[in-house]
């Protein structure tokens, strides 16, 4: 893989509950998931409600996600998931760019609706940086478990690289 440079800033972190190392249900391939921290949806039913509060979880350099990720040759890439990664969308999309840099892909989820995500200035460069976007808020009444990478009808696998 390729060697990057890592700059340290504010957006050199990022407050996660978690990292699933390998996961095949959050995107294609052999995906590495990182789960941040914080959410203002509240989505019913969400199975990921550890991840609301804002300052729940623990912070983690953008460096040691990094080097979780070169130390699996399989990943085809990362899935940014939360909480929503569009509430630390500065920290996420450094992260994102570095991911591309090194040849993978990236699937940001988020409880957003794409057209929501284009009024903001501040999500920009996360959507840019993002090659499948799942949105849209969990919707019980719509859950379906037979839906590829998605919890009920109403979300939207989108292909927005090149964005």
């Amino acid at each position: 893989m390729t060697e990057l440079s890592i700059s340290h800033s504010k957006t050199d972190k990022i407050r996660i509950a978690g990292i699933v190392d390998e996961s095949i249900v959050d995107g294609p391939g052999i995906r590495l998931v990182v789960f941040t921290q914080g959410c203002r949806h509240n989505c019913k039913g969400c199975h990921n409600k550890h991840t609301h509060d804002f300052n729940g979880g623990y912070e983690i350099t953008i460096e040691e996600i990094i080097d979780k990720v070169r130390e699996n040759p399989l990943l085809d890439g990362i899935t940014l998931s939360g909480g929503d990664p569009f509430e630390q969308a500065e920290a996420c999309s450094y992260l994102a760019s570095l991911i591309k840099k090194m040849g993978l892909n990236v699937v940001t989820y988020t409880g957003y609706t794409y057209e929501k995500l284009l009024k903001k200035e501040e999500y920009k460069a996360l959507l840019s940086e993002t090659d499948i976007l799942i949105d849209g808020e969990f919707d019980i009444t719509k859950k379906d478990l037979t839906l590829p990478f998605r919890g009920s009808s109403n979300q939207r696998i989108l292909f927005v690289s090149g964005y």
